[in-house]
């Protein structure tokens, strides 16, 4: 069996702990990295603000889930069977993004944090917990080739080429929820103010730090702390 490497441990722990803060997930929520074609890491199944040092589980992609680890990780699963350049998932909660969906909504283009999930997030129009392989495989499939996916009252799963990227994706995907939530209070709607093509490829970049610089702030302090922790 595939052991995670005592980085891929704190960046999965580091990861939890960045989505708590951010108010992206509660007391339900979780996160994972690929760690080869084989396996990935999945976090401590406990609220992701009280993860603290412990240690994750090794998942295999194809297979039984081990003993103790959460049901709706099949989703993780499912995602890393279909899509090889993913390396990174989160499953959160977000408020804004969940109000929305409940009334199957996803959010548009309208900023230029909101232009990364362009055509996306896809939207998966079933409340239902994803705790068979089924419906875990046909979610992974309607996500297709987009970064997000929308599940209408049960939050979102966020994939990218690495976990810190999935957070800072997560952390985009809330804040487009918050504009398209206030621009639907304020009496609009429809395609007025949408980004236009040529606007949404000029900010769809990952230049310039962008990923880094969210990860940095998201992040802040969390290294020292995890490292006075003990493992359990």
């Amino acid at each position: 069996m595939t052991q995670p490497s005592v980085d891929q441990e704190r960046t999965v722990q580091l990861a939890a702990r960045a989505l708590a803060r951010a108010g992206l997930v509660h007391a339900y929520g979780h996160c994972s990295l690929r760690l080869d074609a084989a396996h990935f890491l999945v976090c401590a199944p406990r609220p992701l603000g009280l993860v603290g040092g412990a240690p994750g589980s090794v998942v295999p992609v194809h297979g039984s889930l081990p003993e103790g680890v959460l049901g709706e990780v099949r989703a993780h699963q499912s995602v890393y069977r279909r899509r090889s350049d993913v390396r990174g998932i989160c499953r959160i909660m977000p408020p804004a993004l969940m109000a929305l969906s409940t009334q199957s909504v996803v959010p548009r283009a309208r900023h230029g944090i909101g232009a990364y999930f362009h055509p996306g997030p896809r939207l998966w129009d079933d409340p239902r917990l994803l705790r068979d392989d089924a419906r875990a495989a046909a979610l992974a499939e309607e996500l297709g080739s987009a970064n997000a996916i929308v599940m209408r009252g049960n939050g979102a799963l966020v994939v990218a080429d690495g976990l810190p990227k999935a957070v800072v994706l997560s952390w985009f995907l809330e804040d487009a929820a918050r504009i398209e939530r206030d621009v639907l209070a304020m009496g609009f709607a429809g395609d007025g103010g949408l980004l236009n093509d040529e606007e949404i490829q000029a900010r769809q970049v990952f230049t310039g730090g962008v990923v880094e610089r969210m990860w940095d702030w998201l992040t802040r302090d969390f290294d020292a702390a995890i490292d006075s922790l003990p493992r359990t």
